[in-house]
């Protein structure tokens, strides 16, 4: 069912290539950006084996929140588990957050 909720705990659908690469752009730690004309402060963390990734963003001034975990398994893939949002919600702000050029300039 589009839009809807998924816990912590179901299984959500199929990861799009484009999403993880938007992902893998983003550098581990805190970071200010923007999404959808919004402010918003996003923080990224990798397991040390790199077999999960751990986002949390809220909207800076807002109430706004998204939150996920992407696991990669041998043989079954990337599975996506956003907490008590929709898989398209986490998709889409991946794919549309834009992080501060300051703070993208300062990592390299």
């Amino acid at each position: 069912m589009p839009g809807a909720l998924t816990s912590c705990r179901e299984a959500p659908p199929s990861v799009p290539a484009s999403f993880e690469a938007a992902l893998a752009r983003l550098l581990d730690g805190y970071v200010d950006g923007n999404f959808g004309g919004r402010a918003w402060g996003v923080t990224v963390k990798r397991s040390p084996d790199l077999k999960r990734t751990w986002l949390y963003g809220e909207e800076l001034g807002g109430t706004d929140i998204v939150s996920f975990n992407l696991y990669r398994l041998i043989g079954s893939g990337p599975m996506l588990k956003p907490c008590e949002m929709s898989s398209a919600k986490v998709i889409e702000f991946v794919l549309g957050f834009e992080p501060s050029i300051e703070r993208a300039a300062s990592q390299q």
